[in-house]
């Protein structure tokens, strides 16, 4: 088993510290910014870098993957708990740690069960549109921030423009001119800098000038008072239908965070060389969770965005993330009144920035030059959860998924070798190019498994490339099933059906380079008979007809 910090050694131990402090510099205005997006104070995502956080780098096998709430999963809270509580209230603090609890224990027996690959079903086209709605819900609530205008930021996507629009006479200069000069620095220094913590560095800065200038007196909204100390255990004390009624959401967290999260781990262990093991990732998902909900704070994701920071930093160790705690624990203890005169836009524009890639432009872009159909599909995702909700976008996702997999699968790749003895590409693995058939023999393969979706695709394409070969051209059959992986019912009742019009045509057939375990299939689904089964095409050929085809040896 891996040891806790395996990578780390004498030799990178203070590059390790220094990405540590890169990292807390990071997270704190963003963590700030992202409890404010789950409508939740700004210790709930302070306590999520304490804990939780070394939990998870203690246990997870990636040595580079940064857990934390983030901005998806903090608008997943807030459009889900905002609906069985108010925003700030005590309850919905309450909600929102029950809420991770339940991703913890999602989390754990996906990896006891070792189910991780439900997360497959999320393409990357419903990843796109799914996150991509939740990013666009999360910036018109940080554009109101940097604007100084009031919204419910509780309410759906629709109210929220609304509020925002109708709030422009509102706006407060101030806040506009701290916001767009926060965005430039961040923006510029982020392109010609990207070591520096600059959401750090505008933080300060805009804290000073608020201070010193005394803009809070002239409607520049600050952060305000941040209680003292550390995270105190705790446990959510809800009625069960409660429970019940957060399991939606909990589950949409759930798979958004495993998709993510072991999409970016792998890739990360895959480009540094190191042991990826995606059970052991969600074991640590699951326990940071549990810990996150059991002390105040709201669902642990993936964190894509530090991640890649600590990868740009040379780190390749989980040292940076204990640094993060140990550095978030003290500012809880001893620095939280440097945080009370922090502005309100500053934060918005950090945030706003962070969330730019997640709208998914050159994905959109991308998806639109490869492939119209997926294009739809991230387009469909994307409107569902902006315009329905989070929870409806997640099982329109799933719909999508299952409806992308059955459109690919029910037009599988069905190769025909022609027998009319003019050459054509050699579908036998072993003849040389330019081989065909001998007379009155066609090879078909079909690259798929059988099954009730392509079962009468098959069979069609066989008839027709019968058919189109001309009355009495064809007299033996063999088909090529190296890549039939499994029959179900449903296929083998449509090739039941194929035999028997080949019986009528007088057509005799074979099966090639069977897998013993379909063949065992194929047995007992009675679909062997008398037919012969071969090892290879040409052996097929030649047991057939009696004769070498021309060009074979």
């Amino acid at each position: 088993m891996q040891r806790p910090l395996a990578g780390l050694t004498p030799k990178n131990l203070a590059s390790e510290l220094t990405a540590g402090v890169t990292l807390l510099a990071i997270a704190i205005p963003l963590n700030i910014g992202y409890a404010q997006i789950a409508g939740l104070p700004p210790t709930a995502g302070l306590y999520a870098l304490i804990v939780p956080t070394v939990i998870y780098a203690l246990v997870v096998s990636s040595r580079q993957l940064v857990a934390s709430p983030d901005a998806a999963a903090a608008a997943l809270v807030a459009s889900s708990v905002g609906g069985l509580a108010t925003a700030g209230s005590a309850d919905y603090a309450t909600l929102a740690m029950a809420q991770a609890i339940i991703c913890g224990i999602m989390f754990v027996l996906l990896a006891v069960f070792k189910l991780g690959f439900l997360a497959n079903f999320l393409s990357k086209p419903i990843l796109v549109g799914f996150v991509g709605g939740l990013a666009l819900d999360i910036m018109v609530s940080q554009i109101a921030k940097m604007l100084g205008v009031k919204i419910e930021s509780g309410g759906e996507f629709p109210e929220k423009v609304v509020g925002l629009v109708t709030g422009i006479g509102t706006l407060n200069g101030w806040s506009v001119l701290i916001s767009a000069a926060s965005v430039a620095v961040l923006l510029i220094g982020r392109r010609y800098l990207r070591a520096v913590p600059w959401a750090l560095i505008v933080l300060v800065l805009a804290t000073v000038v608020v201070v010193m200038s005394g803009l809070d007196q002239k409607g520049v909204d600050v952060l305000g008072e941040v209680p003292a100390g550390a995270p105190a255990f705790t446990w959510p004390m809800i009625d069960w239908t409660t429970w019940l009624a957060l399991i939606p959401s909990a589950i949409a967290l759930t798979l958004v965070t495993t998709a993510e999260g072991l999409l970016v781990s792998r890739s990360y262990s895959e480009k540094h060389g190191y042991p990826f093991h995606a059970n052991r990732d969600l074991m640590a998902f699951g326990v940071a969770n549990i810990a996150a909900g059991a002390q105040g704070s709201f669902a642990v994701g993936s964190s894509t965005s530090r991640t890649a920071a600590m990868d740009q930093a040379g780190s390749r160790t989980q040292l940076p993330s204990l640094v993060l705690a140990v550095g978030t624990l003290l500012l809880l203890l001893f620095g939280t009144e440097l945080l009370a005169d922090i502005p309100s836009p500053v934060i918005g524009a950090i945030v706003g920035v962070a969330v730019i890639p997640l709208l998914g432009i050159r994905e959109f872009i991308d998806l639109w030059r490869a492939d119209r159909f997926e294009f739809i599909i991230g387009t469909i995702c994307f409107l569902v959860t902006l315009f329905v909700g989070s929870i409806p976008g997640i099982l329109v996702a799933f719909v999508l998924a299952l409806i992308n997999i059955a459109k690919r699968a029910a037009n599988p790749a069905i190769d025909v070798l022609e027998t009319s003895g003019d050459p054509a590409e050699s579908l036998l693995e072993d003849a040389p190019a330019g081989t065909v058939t001998a007379p009155g023999v066609i090879v078909i393969r079909m690259a798929a498994p059988l099954f009730f979706a392509n079962g009468a695709v098959f069979t069609t394409a066989v008839k027709d490339a019968i058919t189109a070969a001309g009355d009495g051209a064809v007299e033996h059959l063999v088909i090529d099933m190296e890549a039939v992986t499994d029959i179900d019912v449903t296929g083998a009742e449509s090739f039941t059906a194929l035999k028997e019009w080949l019986a009528d045509e007088r057509i005799t057939l074979a099966f090639s380079r069977v897998r013993p375990s379909t063949r065992r299939r194929l047995a007992r689904l009675e679909l062997l008979d008398d037919e012969k089964v071969y090892a290879t095409n040409r052996a097929a050929i030649v047991d057939l007809t009696g004769t070498v085809p021309e060009g074979t040896s």
